[in-house]
């Protein structure tokens, strides 16, 4: 039904279908706002309650012991494998639906980084797929540890930041990403995969649905990082990422550009003016369009360990990555993009 141009959702629709959608509204309302309300929340405990706040006195101390932990590997098993595998999570990739693929097998007893593209707005198809065990990324890679990599800043929010270490994941610090590849992990596992979307809130502002335009050119850290421990890098592709929100999009040199650099710079987030589709009607809102995303990993680059990597070594395995990025892009996108003839990577 539509009305003034709004399209409406039905009101026959299945309950399993109401609870997926109510699943991604509440992803997107607590993700991407969640260092607001952890702060927010905190403020509230401190100074509007009597005896909470004192319990939260206890959580300063414990965030000042905690500290380090998302540099140093993250937390245990034993913390996230509940978190990771539950009913909201099947209904939130479910949604989508999202949808993990690999097209080798990986040794078990190595270190890889895989490389993920593109960030779209919020990086959906890759926080599902290694963010979660939903989609059995334990199983399609045995015996390797996966620590996904988010912003440094969710960590230093008090309450929230115990949301993204539920998770698994780890900060997207030098320290943190050295540490994981130099690292071997703790038992079961003898290898491990550290998952970064490279493109960050840069690649967020390119996002358009139809396109896939990424920043990965002048983004070359993660290759000398791998070099320097002699971790392969796995291409990863996220097939309908981009198809998820519209924004307004303003090209690079525009006013609206600049001030959305100027804002980047600033806080570390990309101040992205995106519209999905709310929980009663289609056509605006905050919650992802329910459209399907395929994350397909590729193929494994043995790097080379070269202690101090010179600039041209850096650049020829940067090529090397791209070209195999490219390879996995135009191979893969007739299973799982419409039109695909007529779309290209665009880097």
């Amino acid at each position: 039904m539509e009305i003034l141009g709004v399209k409406f959702a039905p009101l026959n629709i299945p309950l399993e279908r109401r609870l997926q959608t109510l699943a991604a509204a509440i992803w997107t309302f607590v993700t991407p706002f969640g260092n607001f309300w952890g702060y927010l929340i905190t403020v509230y405990l401190i100074f509007y309650t009597e005896t909470l706040r004192y319990f939260l006195l206890l959580y300063f101390l414990w965030m000042y012991y905690d500290w380090d932990t998302c540099h140093s590997g993250g937390r245990s098993e034993m913390w996230t494998r509940m978190a990771r595998n539950n009913a909201f999570w099947r209904y939130f990739c479910n949604y989508f639906p999202l949808k993990l693929v690999k097209t080798v097998d990986l040794d078990p007893k190595k270190s890889y980084l895989f490389i993920g593209v593109p960030h779209g707005i919020l990086s959906i198809g890759i926080f599902g797929s290694f963010g979660t065990d939903i989609l059995n990324c334990k199983k399609l890679f045995p015996g390797l540890e996966i620590r996904p990599i988010t912003l440094d800043q969710h960590f230093k929010t008090p309450i929230f930041r115990e949301y993204p270490y539920s998770l698994g994941t780890c900060a997207s610090s030098l320290k943190s990403i050295k540490y994981l590849l130099s690292t071997p992990p703790k038992n079961p596992y003898t290898g491990r995969i550290t998952v970064l979307v490279v493109g960050g809130a840069s690649e967020s502002m390119e996002s358009k649905p139809g396109t896939y335009r990424i920043i990965i050119k002048r983004r070359k850290g993660f290759v000398k990082l791998a070099l320097k421990y002699g971790t392969a890098l796995v291409p990863v592709f996220s097939f309908g990422e981009t198809d998820l929100y519209n924004q307004i999009y303003s090209p690079e040199g525009s006013t609206f550009r600049r001030i959305q650099n100027y804002i980047r710079n600033l806080i570390g987030l990309a101040p992205v003016v995106f519209s999905g589709r709310g929980f009663f009607q289609y056509s605006f809102g905050l919650i992802p369009k329910r459209l399907p995303v395929t994350v397909v990993v590729g193929s494994p680059i043995e790097l080379p360990k070269i202690a101090e990597p010179t600039i041209e070594q850096i650049n020829e395995y940067h090529e090397k990555f791209m070209k195999s990025l490219v390879e996995l892009f135009e191979t893969q996108k007739y299973n799982y993009i419409k039109n695909a003839e007529n779309i290209t990577l665009e880097l």
